[in-house]
């Protein structure tokens, strides 16, 4: 059983950093060695990885660029992966309402001025509209096209026959729909990165759909740790923060 692997390189990132908030040790990842833990169906061999990620542009953090470079490079030199394909980053200036919530609140309400005592002479890009609702201007800045990069692989190498099952390691709920049609064509494994964050209501299923053998499973921690790339590949070394 020939399988495929999709990566969605930032989604798998952050997942990490869910399973190790402050420590190093985990960062340079042997794909091919993780993915081959995972490919559980009797008879299976992993046989296409494709990762899915963004060339980072934050110039607040050269560092950041250079080391994400020397991941790149790794990986095709120690063949941890078939194909890499690049999205993009964006940044731009928006215009958001404000709340008092924390991040990761869901629905969080919305901040007025009446709820506090805002002083205006600080120099903050603050507005008030009619309603007395906040607002302030942020920077943005995200990473496009990783999912439907990963959904279009997916689809192409199982619609094309290329794989007998799949494997996708994400938790992005805009997946929903490419794996619902690639469960009707072969086994399918879903594999959330994040440590404790539940999977995707989206991305769940049952085994039996469509022609069945698919999982979900939770990434382990420890096999973050065990599927290192050795220190040095070739030329190249691992980056020290990592």
């Amino acid at each position: 059983m020939r399988v495929g692997i999709y990566i969605d390189g930032f989604n798998l990132y952050y997942g990490g950093k869910s399973h190790f908030p402050q420590s190093t040790g985990w960062k340079w990842l042997d794909l091919r060695a993780l993915s081959e833990r995972y490919a559980g169906w009797q008879g299976s061999t992993v046989t296409r990885i494709v990762y899915c990620t963004a060339r980072v542009n934050d110039p607040d953090d050269p560092d950041q660029i250079q080391r994400q470079n020397v991941y790149l490079s790794a990986l095709a030199a120690h063949q941890s992966v078939d194909h890499v394909e690049e999205g993009y980053y964006a940044s731009w200036a928006k215009e958001s309402v404000m709340s008092a919530q924390p991040p990761g609140t869901r629905a969080p309400s919305v901040l007025t001025d009446q709820d506090h005592d805002f002083s205006w002479s600080t120099g903050l890009p603050l507005r008030r509209n009619s309603a007395g609702t906040m607002f302030a201007t942020v920077r943005k800045r995200e990473e496009k096209g990783s999912d439907v990069n990963v959904a279009t692989h997916l689809l192409n190498d199982v619609l094309t026959g290329s794989v007998d099952a799949a494997i996708t390691i994400t938790n992005d709920s805009d997946l929903a729909l490419p794996l619902r049609i690639a469960r009707q064509h072969v086994p399918v494994g879903v594999i959330n990165p994040q440590k404790s964050k539940p999977l995707a209501g989206a991305l769940k299923g049952t085994a039996a759909d469509g022609v069945g053998r698919h999982w979900w499973r939770r990434l382990v921690s420890q096999d973050l740790l065990d599927c290192q790339l050795p220190e040095k590949v070739g030329s190249i070394s691992k980056p020290p923060s990592w």
